[in-house]
């Protein structure tokens, strides 16, 4: 017989999906000035146990993004070519400030959800005692 899954390990599941998005975004932040540094894009899949789906969220590998690399011009720099050329990131601070803000709320959202299942299920037990 299947064990149904519980509320509480479908939003903790969400919850460890969303703080590892929000560690690659902050990790995307911190490196938006480095050269040659490539955006890690996080996706989500349904999480599969023992052969079956189970209804939970894993994150799935991470993935850099393969967008071009912009050109910057400063011919000072320790890495630019001979050209005066280097390789910036690929980073979007406005895309990863939304992405951080998306996560966040997701990750609050699912909070909420196991506080009150659980709660449920403590007045579920008072409920029982009497």
């Amino acid at each position: 017989m299947d064990r149904p899954v519980s509320a509480l390990h479908l939003s903790a599941s969400g919850m460890r999906a969303q703080s590892e998005r929000l560690r690659h975004t902050a990790e995307n932040i911190a490196n938006a000035d480095t050269p040659g540094y490539r955006r890690k894009l996080v996706t989500f899949e349904e999480a599969i146990r023992f052969g079956r789906p189970s209804g939970e969220v894993d994150a799935s590998r991470l993935r850099l993004d393969q967008r071009e690399l912009p050109r910057l011009y400063d011919p000072s720099h320790p890495m630019a070519d001979a050209d005066g050329y280097y390789l910036g990131s690929n980073v979007d601070l406005v895309i990863e400030i939304a992405d951080s803000r998306e996560a966040g709320r997701s990750y609050e959202a699912n909070l909420k959800m196991f506080e009150q299942t659980r709660q449920m299920g403590a007045s579920l037990l008072d409920l029982l005692r009497r």
